[in-house]
């Protein structure tokens, strides 16, 4: 793990490899340690994969954060850390955040990787959908670790998922602060970014898991619409952490998606 201070905050991350720059952007419960399985892109790019605020090793957020903020701070991790126009891949959580960079701040974004993602909770569903979600999530942060593993990892993986998926969540959710998850729900709660996703002009990719149950398809053919000249990779057999369950495949449509990019 290296450091960097940005903003008043510590953050933690991993470095690894050469080449062009991509910036893994990790989603609830989770660290750089869902992009594990994503190191054998830093054969060709420099991998970069962070602890967000209030997550693994990294300082705690304010209460007060929201996706701008989370934005405005990546985008400064990035420029201190001297990565010049990353791509961005993130999952869930950190696929609205990687798109509220780029709609943001766009001259730093070289391309954005959306993995079932939202356009925030707000942007996605409905109120009354969004309402059920903040009150099923926010109690399960006082709950012990092993609980809150067992209660959202079905949510997470397909039940096929093997035993050594899950027991890799279920320490990687063990580790989970209750502060900093609950200013992270509260971001893409309130997160709407159906019209900057309109008016982005970067090149997209959005990779999803076929049976992926906290971010169904429709979600996919939503932000599909919104977001010109994209294009949606749905993989079978895979869930809402289709990075960790469908590595090799996703691996294979991101270094094509990159090339494409790049050439």
């Amino acid at each position: 793990m290296a450091f960097v201070e940005v903003g008043g905050l510590r953050i933690a991350y991993v470095r690894e490899g050469s080449g062009p720059p991509i910036v893994f952007v990790h989603g609830f419960f989770g660290d750089h340690r869902v992009w594990r399985r994503q190191l054998d892109l830093a054969d060709e790019y420099t991998f970069v994969a962070w602890d967000a605020p209030g997550c693994g090793t990294s300082s705690m957020a304010p209460d007060s954060f929201r996706m701008p903020d989370y934005a405005d701070l990546l985008a400064a991790f990035i420029s201190r850390i001297d990565l010049e126009r990353p791509h961005l891949v993130g999952n869930s959580f950190g696929g609205t955040l990687a798109f509220q960079l780029a709609s943001r701040h766009p001259e730093i974004a070289r391309s954005v990787v959306g993995i079932d993602t939202y356009a925030g909770w707000s942007g996605s569903f409905t109120p009354a959908v969004v309402a059920e979600r903040l009150k099923a999530s926010m109690p399960d942060l006082e709950l012990p670790p092993a609980e809150v593993a067992a209660k959202w990892i079905p949510g997470f993986v397909t039940p096929q998922a093997s035993a050594m998926i899950k027991d890799e969540l279920r320490s990687i959710i063990g580790d989970f602060k209750p502060e900093g998850m609950r200013t992270m729900i509260r971001a893409l709660a309130e997160a709407d970014l159906r019209d900057e996703l309109e008016e982005l002009q970067l090149p997209t990719l959005l990779i999803w898991g076929a049976q992926d149950v906290r971010s169904p398809l429709t979600v996919a053919h939503d932000l599909e619409t919104r977001l010109q000249g994209t294009r949606l990779v749905v993989l079978e057999n895979a869930g809402h952490l289709a990075q960790v369950e469908a590595a090799d495949r996703l691996n294979a449509e991101l270094r094509s998606f990159l090339r494409s990019v790049e050439d």
